[in-house]
C-alpha cells in the first residue's frame, strides 16, 4: 500500500502538468482561506459568539459557507448562492422540458449554457441573501449601527465575495482536479477541525469524556461506512449481439448505490434553513406576519426529534428526486439498444428500461436511508447527551469524506492517463 502511495506521489511530483494542477488547487484554496479570515467592518465579537451559541442551525449553514460565516468575513455567504442557483436549475429541468433538453441532449454546449445561466442566477440570489444576513446581524447587534450607504457597501462586498468564490471554484474545476465548489466546502470543513477540537477539549469534563470517546468511535465507524457505501454498486451484465467479446472479460453496467452523492443533503439543508433565514430577515424589517411565523419555526427547530425526522424524510425524498434527474433508465436502455447491447434474458427497449428502473429504485432505497441516518446522527446524539459541539459532525463528515474520495478517484484517473 505504501509503495503504491509513494509511486503515485512520485508521478505527481515528476509530471509537470499534474504538479501544476495540484499546486493550483493549493494556491486557490489558500486565497479562499485568506478571504475567509478578513471580517467586514464593525463586527461585535462578543455578540457574534453568543449569537452562534443560540442559533445552532447557522452552524449547518456555515458548512456551505466554507467557514466564512463564523468570522462574518467578506465571503460569509460562501458558495451558498451558487448552490441555491444550481438547485433552482435542477428543479427547472423537471418543470421545463426545454431546460431538460438543453442539459441532457445538447452535449457539452448545452451544459455550458446551463452553467452560464446558473452563474447569472447566482448574482441576484447573492444580493438577496446578503441583504437578509446583514439585516439579521444588524438587528441582533452583531454589526454596529450602519448608515444606508455603509449598508449598501457591505451588501456589495458580501455579494461580491460570494461571486468571487464561485469564480475561484470554477477555476479549480478547469485548471485543477475535481469539483472546485466541493473542494471549497471541504477546505472550510477541514479548517474548522482545529478550532472544534480546541473548544471540545476546553469544555470537556470528566462527566462527558465517555460521550466524546463514543463520538470519536462513531465518527470512525461513519467514515468507514461512507467509504464502503461510496464504492458500492450493482453490476448488471451486458451482452453484445454484433460484437465479439474477449473471453474472460465480461461487460457490466455499474449502478452506484449513492448515485446522488451528497446533493440530497445539500438540498434538504437548503430547504430547512431558507425559511428560518427568510423569516428572521422579514421580522428584522418589521413585516407584520413574519414575527409570528418566526416563533413557530423556531419552536419547530427547537424540537430536535421532529426536526430530525423532517430532515431525514427530506434527504430520502431528494435522493430519489436527484437520482431520477441524473439517471434515466429510458436513455440507458436506448443507448444500449443503439450500440447493439442487451441485458441477457431481458428484451431490448421498454422491458430493459423497466428492468433497469426497478433495479435503480431498489438500490436507491438503502442509499437514501444511509444518507438520512448519517445526516441526523448528530441531532440524535445532541438530544441524548446534550453535547452541542458535535452538531454539524455528521453532515460535515459525510461531505468531507465524499469530496476526498472523489478527488482521489480523479487523481488516480489523471495518473493512469499519464502512465498509459
Amino acid at each position: 500500500m505504501f509503495n503504491a502511495f509513494f509511486h503515485k506521489l512520485g508521478i505527481v511530483v515528476s509530471d509537470r502538468a499534474l504538479r501544476n494542477r495540484v499546486l493550483f488547487i493549493i494556491g486557490a484554496l489558500a486565497i479562499f482561506r485568506l478571504l475567509a479570515n478578513i471580517p467586514i467592518p464593525g463586527v461585535n465579537r462578543g455578540a457574534l459568539a453568543q449569537f452562534f451559541g443560540q442559533n445552532a442551525y447557522l452552524g449547518l449553514l456555515s458548512v456551505f459557507s466554507g467557514g466564512g460565516l463564523h468570522t462574518i468575513s467578506l465571503v460569509l455567504l460562501g458558495v451558498t448562492p451558487y448552490i441555491t442557483a444550481s438547485i433552482i436549475m435542477q428543479l427547472a429541468t423537471v418543470l421545463f422540458p426545454s431546460v431538460k433538453e438543453m442539459y441532457q441532449e445538447e452535449g457539452e454546449v448545452g451544459r455550458a449554457r446551463f452553467i452560464s445561466i446558473s452563474r447569472y442566477i447566482t448574482i441576484p440570489i447573492a444580493l438577496l441573501q446578503a441583504v437578509a444576513f446583514l439585516t439579521l446581524l444588524s438587528k441582533e447587534g452583531i454589526l454596529l449601527p450602519l448608515s444606508h450607504f455603509q449598508f449598501v457597501v457591505d451588501v456589495l462586498m458580501v455579494a461580491g465575495g460570494s461571486i468571487l468564490l464561485m469564480w475561484i471554484g470554477e477555476l479549480i474545476t478547469e485548471f485543477g482536479i475535481g469539483n472546485g465548489v466541493s473542494l471549497i466546502i471541504f477546505a472550510g470543513i477541514v479548517s474548522r477541525i482545529p478550532t472544534g477540537i480546541a473548544q471540545t477539549l476546553f469544555t470537556a469534563t470528566s462527566a462527558n469524556i465517555p460521550a466524546y470517546v463514543g463520538f470519536v468511535a462513531l465518527a470512525l465507524a461513519v467514515v468507514y461506512a461512507v467509504v464502503v457505501v461510496a464504492d458500492a454498486e450493482r453490476s448488471i451484465p451486458i451482452a453484445y449481439a454484433r460484437q465479439l467479446r474477449v473471453a474472460g472479460a465480461p461487460t457490466y453496467l455499474p449502478i452506484r448505490l449513492l448515485q446522488a452523492g451528497v446533493i440530497p443533503i445539500i438540498f434538504a439543508l437548503s430547504l430547512l434553513l431558507l425559511p428560518q433565514l427568510a423569516l428572521a430577515a422579514l421580522a428584522a424589517a418589521h413585516v407584520s406576519f413574519a414575527a409570528h411565523w418566526q416563533l413557530l419555526y423556531q419552536a419547530f427547530s427547537a424540537n430536535t426529534w421532529l426536526y430530525s425526522a423532517v430532515y431525514f424524510v427530506f434527504v430520502v425524498i431528494f435522493t430519489y428526486f436527484y437520482t431520477g434527474i441524473t439517471f434515466e433508465p429510458h436513455r440507458v436502455a436506448d443507448n444500449l439498444q443503439k450500440s447493439g447491447a442487451f441485458v441477457p434474458g431481458v428484451r431490448p427497449g421498454r422491458e430493459t428500461e423497466t428492468y433497469i428502473g426497478k433495479i435503480v429504485n431498489r438500490i436507491t432505497l438503502p442509499g437514501a436511508l444511509f444518507l438520512g441516518i448519517v445526516a441526523v446522527i448528530p441531532f440524535v446524539i445532541r438530544a441524548l447527551t446534550g453535547i452541542t459541539a458535535i452538531l454539524v459532525g455528521g453532515t460535515a463528515l459525510l461531505i468531507a469524506v465524499q469530496v476526498l474520495l472523489d478527488l482521489i478517484r480523479k487523481l488516480d484517473a489523471q495518473i493512469s492517463l499519464r502512465e498509459y
